[in-house]
């Protein structure tokens, strides 16, 4: 027998990654259940199976007593001292068990239990393998499609891509290696399920850490990232060495990093931009790629009013909107656009008013 638990922990071992001891303790419990299951007296049965040659041994556990009561669970001091000569009352004494005695059901029901042992085990090595890789980046292959999943096969595990977590617009085939974040390990009965995302903002944090050196050594910081998945992503980043210039390290030399995240986006623009305390330099830089003319405050309730030259005003805003509300939530102030040609008008109207003025009057209704 210890030549077919050799080959079965060698075997499984090298094809699941399971640590040898780890399948040998499994094993060991698989095979005293069965012993168990076969000895349904009241027999206290241990069992052990040898860690260099793998041979396997079964015991029935006595204590050894004066006077035995119970001939299952005890053993007279002079038949212990036939097993153990060192052994003396009080002692707990192995008798060995013929193996053989285990018989045909018992075999079968130890290979039974030996293979939901070893798929419980495969179970807790793929979950404490990937639980620690939450919110971090795989990379995987495509398999299939079904059921509104992508199943995608990151190292001999398969995870789940919903659609909803792809790109707009994004299909994938069978065969395509794709990158996607790692956004939650969830156990089952049948294994651990691994929810795979494309569309978090993490992702795009994570891709840039992975890029960027001065991002993952700590040096460049992601201070804010709002993302339109597929559409326009917005970070705003810091460097603790003024010596490096954050959105420089983060773009590359000739684009070479950014690109390489865009690519992975299949086109999606990426705006970075110097984080910074002056609300109203951030929020200028967040309206990125319109320039801005001027910017009026209300500290009080968050708001702001840019004026931007006409022909910025459309770029200011964005398409339906989206770059005006990803700025506004980038910086979490509400943002109001009017172009240079309105903000002349309400100059003429109010001729001896200043910009923050006009604004405070604007917001209120005055």
């Amino acid at each position: 027998m210890s030549k077919e638990i050799r080959y079965v922990i060698e075997q499984i071992s090298n094809e699941k990654g399971i640590s040898r001891d780890h399948l040998r303790a499994t094993i060991e419990s698989a095979m005293l259940t069965a012993v168990k299951r076969k000895f349904v007296r009241n027999e206290n049965i241990g069992l052990t199976i040898s860690p260099e040659s793998y041979e396997l041994s079964a015991f029935k556990i006595k204590t050894v007593v004066q006077n035995v009561v119970d001939p299952h669970i005890e053993i007279t001091l002079a038949d212990a001292l036939l097993l153990n000569k060192n052994a003396k009352l009080g002692d707990e004494i192995q008798d060995p068990i013929d193996i053989k005695d285990f018989g045909r059901i018992a075999a079968q029901t130890a290979k039974q239990v030996i293979m939901q042992k070893v798929r419980e085990a495969e179970r807790d090595v793929i979950y404490d393998k990937f639980i620690g890789k939450v919110q971090t980046v795989a990379s995987g292959v495509v398999q299939r499609k079904e059921k509104g999943m992508y199943f995608i096969n990151i190292g001999k595990v398969e995870a789940v891509l919903p659609i909803k977590d792809t790109l707009p617009r994004e299909y994938l085939k069978s065969g395509d290696t794709i990158r996607a974040y790692i956004a939650a390990v969830n156990p089952s009965t049948k294994g651990p399920q691994i929810i795979l995302s494309r569309a978090s903002a993490n992702f795009v944090a994570e891709l840039f850490k992975m890029e960027v050196p001065e991002i993952n050594d700590g040096i460049v910081t992601i201070k804010d990232l709002v993302r339109e998945p597929g559409e326009r992503t917005k970070l705003a980043v810091f460097s603790s060495d003024h010596s490096i210039d954050p959105v420089g390290a983060c773009v590359g030399m000739k684009g070479t990093r950014v690109q390489a995240i865009v690519r992975e986006l299949r086109g999606e623009r990426i705006d970075i931009i110097h984080w910074t305390t002056d609300i109203r330099v951030y929020i200028a830089k967040a309206l990125t790629p319109a320039e801005v003319d001027r910017i009026g405050i209300n500290e009080e309730d968050k708001t702001a009013m840019v004026v931007v030259d006409d022909s910025q005003l459309s770029l200011a805003i964005g398409k339906k909107g989206q770059n005006v509300k990803l700025a506004m939530k980038l910086t979490g102030w509400d943002i109001d656009i009017i172009s240079e040609s309105r903000y002349s008008k309400m100059r003429l109207d109010g001729t001896d008013k200043d910009f923050d003025e006009i604004i405070l009057e604007q917001r209120h209704g005055g």
